[in-house]
C-alpha cells in the first residue's frame, strides 16, 4: 500500500505539471485567438474593397469579350473552310504514305525470316554437339558408378557377415545374462543373509570391497576353510548346527515380517491421515452448509431472530458446535432462556436443516405445531414451501395456518357414525392444477371407528406436484 501511495504522488505530480503545461498552452491559444478575430476583420474589409474593383475590372472584361467574340466567329469560319482542305490533302499524302509502309514491311519480314532460320540452324547444331558431349560424358560415368556399386557390394557382404557375428554375441550374452540372473535368484533364495548384507556390496574399505578382494585368493581360501570345517565337523554335534540354522532361518523370516509389517503400519498410518484430512474438510462443508441453512431457516420462523452453529472456543468445528440463538442485536447465554414454542421451532430448524443438506423426495410431518401459536404455524408453512421447493411434505396438522400453503388438502369428519374424508385444493397449489382437481369427488371412508382425536390432515407438497 506504500508502494501505491509512492506511486500515486508521483503520478499526482506528473499530472500536477502535465496540467500547467495545459494551461499554458490554453492561454496561449486564447490569446491567438484574439489576435486572429481582429485581423479577419480587418482582412474582411480588404477583401470587400478588392471584391467592388474587381467587379468594374469584370464589366470592362465582359464588354471587350462580347467584341472579341463577334470577331472569333468571322475567323472560326474562314478556318473550317480551311481545315476541310486541308482534310483532303492529308487523306491523299495518307494512302500514298499507306501504300510505302506496307512495301517496307514485306521486306522487312522477308530479311528477319531468313535471318532467323540461320540462327536456328547454328543453334540446332550447337545443341548436336553439346548432346554427343554429354552422352560420352555419361558413359565414362556409368563405367564409374559399375565399379563403384561392386566396392559397395563387397562392402555389404563384409557388413552382413559382420552383423551375424555381434547377433551371436549378443545372443551368447543375453544367455550368460539369464543365467547370471537365475544364479542370483538361486543365490538370494538358498543365502537370505545376502539379502540384509546387499547394501554393503561394492562399498569401498568395506567386508564385501569387490575391487581390493582378488576372487582367485578367496576361492582358495574357501577350499581351505571348507577343508577345516570337513575336519572340524567330525568333533562337533550336527544336531546342535541345525538348531542354529533353523533358528538363523526363523530369525530371518522374523526380520523379513517384522519389514513387511512395518510397511503396512506406514501404509494404514497414511491412510488414517489422509481419511483424516478428508473427514475434517467434509465436517467443515457440511458446517458451513448446514449453519446457513439453519440460520435461515430459523429467520423465517422466527422473524427478528437468527441462529448459528459454531465451535466452542479455542476448539475446531470437528471437534463440536454449540447452537447459539440471538433476538436482534442480543445473544442469549444459554437455549434456557428461551420459550418452550421457542426451543421446539429451534429443533425443527437445525433438523430441517440438516435434511436439506441430503434432501429426501417426501416428508412426513406430524403435528409438529402442536406447542406453537397460530403465527408461527403459518411461518413453518412459509418455510417449507421456500426451502423444500423440490420435496414433498404430508403434514398432519390441527391448525388452519397450516392449510394456507398447501397444495391438496384432506379433511376428516364424523358423518352420520363414520369417518369421511374430503378432498380440497390448497391456496398453495397452481391454476392448473385446480383446474384437473375441480372435478373430483369426496372420497369416504369407513374406519369402523369415530375420528376423535385428528380431525384434519393436511398433505404440502411444496414442489408443487401432486400425487
Amino acid at each position: 500500500m506504500q508502494k501505491e501511495i509512492d506511486e500515486a504522488l508521483e503520478e499526482h505530480k506528473i499530472m500536477e505539471q502535465e496540467r500547467e503545461h495545459k494551461l499554458k498552452l490554453y492561454n496561449e491559444l486564447k490569446s491567438r485567438e484574439i489576435e486572429l478575430t481582429q485581423s479577419r476583420e480587418e482582412k474582411l474589409k480588404g477583401s470587400e474593397m478588392e471584391i467592388k474593383k474587381a467587379k468594374e475590372v469584370a464589366t470592362k472584361a465582359a464588354k471587350k469579350f462580347r467584341e472579341v467574340s463577334s470577331e472569333a466567329e468571322t475567323k472560326l469560319l474562314e478556318l473550317v473552310d480551311l481545315s476541310n482542305e486541308l482534310k483532303a490533302a492529308e487523306e491523299a499524302l495518307s494512302s500514298a504514305e499507306k501504300a510505302l509502309i506496307e512495301a517496307n514491311s514485306m521486306e522487312a519480314d522477308k530479311l528477319i525470316l531468313l535471318k532467323t532460320t540461320a540462327e536456328e540452324y547454328d543453334e540446332a547444331k550447337a545443341a548436336l554437339l553439346e548432346a554427343e558431349k554429354l552422352a560420352h560424358d555419361c558413359s565414362v560415368e556409368l563405367n564409374r558408378l559399375s565399379k563403384e556399386k561392386a566396392k559397395m557390394s563387397s562392402i555389404k557382404d563384409a557388413a552382413v557377415l559382420e552383423t551375424k557375428k555381434i547377433s551371436l554375441q549378443v545372443a551368447k550374452f543375453q544367455k550368460e545374462r539369464s543365467n547370471a540372473e537365475r544364479f542370483v535368484a538361486s543365490m538370494l533364495e538358498k543365502h537370505a543373509w545376502i539379502e540384509n548384507e546387499k547394501d554393503a556390496f561394492g562399498v569401498t574399505g568395506g567386508d564385501y570391497d569387490f575391487q581390493e578382494t582378488d576372487p582367485k585368493k578367496m576361492s582358495e581360501r574357501l577350499n581351505l576353510l571348507k577343508g577345516e570345517q570337513e575336519s572340524l565337523s567330525k568333533k562337533i554335534n550336527k544336531k546342535v548346527m541345525g538348531m542354529i540354522e533353523k533358528a538363523e532361518g526363523e530369525y530371518t523370516e522374523l526380520i523379513r515380517k517384522r519389514k513387511v509389517i512395518e510397511n503396512d503400519k506406514k501404509k494404514i498410518q497414511a491412510v488414517i491421515e489422509e481419511l483424516d484430512v478428508k473427514k475434517k474438510s467434509e465436517l467443515e462443508r457440511t458446517w458451513k452448509k448446514v449453519n446457513a441453512d439453519f440460520g435461515s431457516i430459523f429467520s423465517t420462523l422466527l422473524p427478528g431472530a437468527s441462529a448459528k452453529l459454531e465451535p466452542p472456543e479455542g476448539m475446531k468445528a470437528w471437534e463440536g458446535l454449540e447452537v447459539k440463538v440471538a433476538f436482534g442485536d442480543v445473544w442469549k447465554q444459554s437455549l434456557t432462556e428461551l420459550s418452550g414454542g421457542q426451543r421446539s421451532l429451534l429443533a425443527l430448524s437445525l433438523i430441517l436443516s440438516l435434511l436439506l443438506f441430503k434432501p429426501a423426495p417426501m416428508y412426513i410431518l406430524d403435528e409438529v405445531d402442536a406447542a406453537l401459536d397460530l403465527s408461527h404455524t403459518q411461518n413453518i408453512g412459509n418455510m417449507l414451501k421456500t426451502h423444500f421447493s423440490q420435496s414433498q411434505f404430508i403434514v398432519v396438522s390441527l391448525k388452519e395456518g397450516m392449510f394456507n400453503n398447501a397444495n391438496v388438502i384432506f379433511r376428516t369428519k364424523f358423518v352420520d357414525g363414520v369417518s369421511t374424508v374430503t378432498r380440497t385444493i390448497g391456496t398453495g397449489t397452481s391454476e392448473r392444477s385446480r383446474q384437473l382437481a375441480g372435478s373430483s369427488q369426496n372420497v369416504e371412508l369407513d374406519t369402523n371407528s369415530p375420528a376423535k382425536k385428528r380431525p384434519a390432515r393436511t398433505r404440502v407438497d411444496a414442489g408443487g406436484k401432486e400425487n
